[in-house]
C-alpha cells in the first residue's frame, strides 16, 4: 500500500502541485486497500479539512471479510516537501483490531514527546524540557551535551527551542513530518533520542503503532486551536487534561506498520527511476512480534502503467 502510494506520489515531486501529489498518493493507496482481505474503517484519514472524497474518517475498506481492523493512513506525511523537491516525505500506514484506535474527533493537534526504547518510560509531559533531557540522558548513559532533540520549525516552538537549548542539547529542526520525527528517537542509525512538541494528532496515533513495534514511548496531550475547537472537544467528551499514553493512542499489541519513503530522508531513501523500473525503500513492522523489517523493492515500470500508479511524465 505504501509502496504505491510513493511511487505515485514521487511522480510529482518538485512540480510544485501539493494536491496534485496528494490526490495521486490516495488514489494509489486505495486501489491497493480495496484488494486486502479485511473489513476495514478509517481512523485516521485524509479528514474533513481536506474535503477527501477517499480515505476520508469513517469509510469502509478492503473487501469486506474478516478480519475487523482500525486504519490510520497518511498517503503522504509531507506533501509540502513532496511538492517542492525536498527530503523526508513518507507515505506511512497502520493497522490494529478494531476499537484499538484513538479517535482524535475535533482535536488536530496534540503536545507531544517521543522517545526510542532506552528512554521509554522516563519521559512525563509534567516535566520541564530540562528535565525530560536530564532523564533521557540518564536512561542512554550519556550527557545532555550529546542528546539531539528533534522540533517542528513553527512560530509556536520558539519558547521550547529556547528551553532546548539552555538546557545544552543539540537541536534538529524539521519542516515538516514529524510521523518520520518520532519513528526516528527509536531508530538507532538516526541520530535523534527525542521528538517535542505540538504536531498532528492522527500523525500521533500512526507514529504510536510504529513506536509500539520498535519499543519506544510516546505521550500526549490534546491542543485545541481555539475557543471554538476547545468547546467541540468538551461538548464531545473529550479529556483536555488528560495525558494520552501509546497504550491510550493505540491498544493492545496486534498493530502493523508501514512507511516508504517518497523523497529521501534521514529515515528512508525516496523512490528511484530508471530506464526500466523504479526502487522503494520501506520500513514494515509488527508490534506483536517485535519486528521491524527494512525492504527493499523492485518495481517494473510497465507493471506500474498497467495499474495506473505513474502519473505526470
Amino acid at each position: 500500500m505504501t509502496e504505491a502510494a510513493a511511487i505515485a506520489a514521487s511522480r510529482w515531486m518538485g512540480r510544485g502541485d501539493k494536491n496534485g501529489a496528494d490526490g495521486a498518493a490516495v488514489d494509489a493507496m486505495r486501489l491497493v486497500l480495496e484488494t486486502v482481505p479485511m473489513d476495514g474503517m478509517v481512523v485516521i484519514g485524509e479528514g474533513e479539512k481536506d474535503e477527501a472524497p477517499m480515505l476520508f474518517n469513517g469509510e469502509r475498506i478492503g473487501d469486506g471479510t474478516l478480519p475487523q481492523v482500525d486504519i490510520a493512513v497518511d498517503p503522504i506525511d509531507g506533501t509540502r516537501p513532496t511538492a517542492l523537491g525536498r527530503g523526508g516525505a513518507l507515505a506511512v500506514i497502520a493497522l490494529a483490531e478494531r476499537g484499538a484506535m484513538f479517535d482524535p474527533g475535533p482535536c488536530v493537534y496534540m503536545r507531544k514527546i517521543a522517545v526510542g526504547p532506552e528512554a521509554a518510560g522516563r519521559i512525563s509531559l509534567e516535566l520541564s524540557p530540562a528535565e525530560n533531557l536530564r532523564e533521557i540522558a540518564k536512561a542512554k548513559r550519556t550527557t545532555v551535551a550529546d542528546l539531539t532533540a528533534i522540533v517542528l520549525d513553527r512560530p509556536r516552538h520558539e519558547e521550547l527551542i529556547d528551553q532546548i537549548r539552555s538546557a545544552g542539547a543539540r537541536i534538529l529542526l524539521i519542516t515538516d513530518g514529524d510521523v518520520a520525527g518520532a519513528i526516528s528517537t527509536a531508530w538507532r542509525d538516526s541520530g535523534a533520542d527525542v521528538l517535542f512538541g505540538v504536531g498532528g494528532t492522527p500523525e500521533g496515533v500512526i507514529a504510536a503503532a510504529a513506536l509500539k513495534a520498535m519499543g519506544g514511548e510516546i505521550v500526549g496531550r490534546l491542543w485545541p486551536r481555539s475557543d471554538k475547537e476547545r468547546a467541540a472537544a468538551l461538548a464531545a467528551g473529550y479529556d483536555l487534561d488528560a495525558v494520552l499514553t501509546t497504550d491510550d493512542l493505540v491498544r493492545g499489541d496486534n498493530c502493523f506498520f508501514s512507511a516508504t519513503g517518497i523523497t529521501d530522508g534521514e529515515l528512508l531513501r525516496g523512490v528511484r527511476y530508471d530506464g526500466t523500473g523504479a526502487t522503494t525503500h520501506s520500513l514494515v513492522m509488527r508490534s506483536r512480534t517485535g519486528t521491524v523489517r527494512v525492504v527493499e523493492a523492485r518495481h517494473r515500470l510497465e507493471k506500474l502503467r498497467q495499474f495506473q500508479l505513474l502519473g505526470p511524465g
